[in-house]
């Protein structure tokens, strides 16, 4: 038996194999409240423009909402042999109000339906994911006040570098994020542009008016060619790219959290909301929803990398290829905001342990640069000499395996005479992370600053 939505041309039904390759309802059924929106816009606009009768939009619309319902309340019946979410939802709206529903595909296509779909989905998406980021953000922040005078140790090459402060630390990701933000910000701008209207690649003959629909739904304009409305996923594709670049901030933030709640390092606690333990060993302690942040992003890059390949080979306009566009964007945007919400949730949770990080920034010679600057300031010395100076006096340390503020003046004055009892103030971890004042440094005072900001700024 032929398909009743496309079955004038056909004699018999697909093979098997064929309508499993072909079906898409069991994934862009999420769609339905997007399909549902376009296919009020349009028949709005059909209604206004002369081209169906009031009484059918009424219908339709009635009709529309019917099916709305029924799905919203699970009574909603998906079919596989309709292939399409589209399809299920016009052979439903059918079975409620009969004719009039074949009258509401006119002056459009699946594939500028499908893209319109998608828009509104995606965008929406953006939506969403701007909150959360906004939320993970704040969080964020609120660490930043509260530990604004927390000294840790800030790293180069995961070596203990110069003493910084655990606010400080919050507050990089802070930054980081509002980038986020922003790029997901730029393709939501880009994006919003409506392809209803251009049918399957050429337009259509009926006096449409794209403006109204564009309007209903919330876009800024239409698209002003029809073949790239039908035939691109750039939207898509750049929506993922923000998101990956996204990712790497939360990885890279996963990957600190499952170091510093090592017993190795035990720079933070994570409480037993965020931790798991071991079926054999009774003193593990595991950083589970870290550890499951980091894994996930890998989907996110993977799904960009897949729809990169899907596009990259067809020619215009549209093709079933594009049918592969959604599963993994699905995915890869569940996958990117459970990760933000575990990762806001940890955020929230976690505790830094101030003895250990303060005692961890006293370690590797951290305030050797605050020793050289010392020498500039005070002494005049040019800066590659008190460098050399510098060096001199953290390998006398190393050999006596001390730190610099434990040797003696006398050890100091032997490698460079000038030097006076006055450069012990610089040496401790908490002078240091004072003194960086300059704009963006790790000065308390500035993180606090900073951190109110913020917390202004997110609302």
């Amino acid at each position: 038996m032929a398909n009743k939505m496309w079955g004038g041309r056909f004699s018999s039904g697909p093979a098997q194999i064929m309508e499993e390759i072909n079906a898409s309802i069991g994934f862009d059924q999420r769609l339905h409240a997007q399909d549902i929106a376009g296919s009020k816009a349009h028949a709005k606009m059909l209604g206004a423009k002369g081209i169906l009768t009031k009484a059918d939009v009424k219908e339709i619309i009635r009709g529309l909402n019917q099916v709305q319902s029924e799905i919203a309340s699970g009574d909603f019946k998906f079919s596989r042999s309709l292939e399409d979410i589209h399809m299920n939802i016009e052979q439903r709206l059918k079975d409620i109000i009969g004719e009039p529903a074949g009258r509401l595909h006119t002056g459009r296509s699946r594939n500028d339906q499908v893209a319109t779909d998608f828009r509104l989905y995606i965008r929406d998406c953006l939506d969403m994911l701007d909150g959360q980021i906004g939320s993970l953000q704040k969080a964020l922040a609120k660490n930043a006040e509260k530990y604004a005078d927390v000294i840790m140790p800030g790293f180069t090459h995961l070596q203990t570098a110069q003493p910084v402060t655990f606010g400080h630390h919050m507050l990089a990701y802070v930054e980081m994020f509002a980038r986020d933000r922003s790029r997901l910000a730029d393709a939501r701008k880009r994006m919003n542009e409506n392809p209803l209207g251009a049918a399957a690649l050429a337009g259509t003959s009926f006096p449409i008016d794209r403006y109204m629909t564009s309007r209903e739904l919330g876009f800024d304009r239409p698209m002003r060619n029809s073949l790239d409305a039908v035939s691109d996923r750039d939207f898509v594709l750049e929506t993922l790219s923000a998101a990956s670049i996204s990712a790497m901030h939360l990885s890279r933030m996963a990957e600190e959290l499952v170091i510093w709640s090592s017993s190795q390092f035990k720079f933070v606690s994570l409480s037993d909301k965020f931790s798991t333990g071991s079926s054999i060993m009774p003193q593990k302690r595991n950083p589970d929803a870290a550890e499951l942040v980091r894994a996930k992003i890998g989907r996110i890059f993977g799904a960009l990398t897949s729809l990169t390949m899907v596009m990259k080979g067809l020619p215009l306009a549209y093709s079933k290829d594009m049918q592969e566009d959604k599963e993994p964007a699905f995915d890869a945007i569940d996958s990117y905001s459970l990760a933000l919400a575990a990762m806001t949730g940890m955020v929230k949770d976690l505790k830094p342990n101030k003895d250990i990080l303060r005692q961890a920034a006293t370690n590797g010679f951290s305030t050797a640069t605050d020793l050289a600057d010392w020498l500039v300031r005070v002494l005049g010395m040019p800066f590659r000499d008190a460098h050399h100076v510098t060096g001199s006096l953290v390998a006398v340390a190393e050999k006596k395996n001390v730190d610099l503020s434990d040797l003696s003046l006398e050890d100091m004055q032997k490698v460079e005479p000038n030097i006076t009892k006055e450069v012990f103030k610089v040496l401790t971890v908490e002078a240091s992370a004072a003194s960086r004042t300059s704009l963006g440094g790790t000065a308390p005072k500035n993180v606090a600053r900073e951190a109110k900001r913020w917390l202004k700024k997110l609302g």
